[in-house]
């Protein structure tokens, strides 16, 4: 998701009427600098602070493992612990590759100065 909001950004879809004419890469500094970026930090701690209770009832032994929030349990329906396993280890494997490959579109935008493709 963080790689469609920042293609986004770069092909100009502005999300707060002071983002209007920036790049992804140069947003970030210039909002912070407006004081817009403050909205984003509550509204984010606001939710972090709400995702806690769930952490909680796990640190007191409800059962919920890290991370499961609960959706896409009818595609395990069926599949052996063995299955399972394997699958929570793709998807830990595939998150990582997406950060790494986020942060290549990342470093190429501000390295050479360019929006989508990010190819210089």
């Amino acid at each position: 998701m963080a790689i469609v909001g920042y293609i986004a950004t770069d092909l100009g879809f502005v999300v707060h009427p002071l983002g209007q004419g920036l790049t992804s890469a140069t947003a970030h500094d210039a909002l912070v600098e407006k004081g817009v970026m403050g909205n984003a930090l509550v509204w984010i701690g606001a939710f972090e602070i709400v995702s806690w209770l769930a952490i909680a009832e796990m640190l007191q032994g409800s059962g919920r493992e890290a991370g499961d929030f609960g959706l896409g349990k009818g595609f395990l329906k069926g599949k052996s612990e063995a299955q399972i396993e394997k699958l929570k280890y793709q998807e830990i494997k595939n998150g990582r590759l997406a950060m790494m490959a986020f942060g290549g579109a990342v470093t190429q935008s501000v390295l050479y100065d360019c929006g989508f493709p990010y190819t210089g």
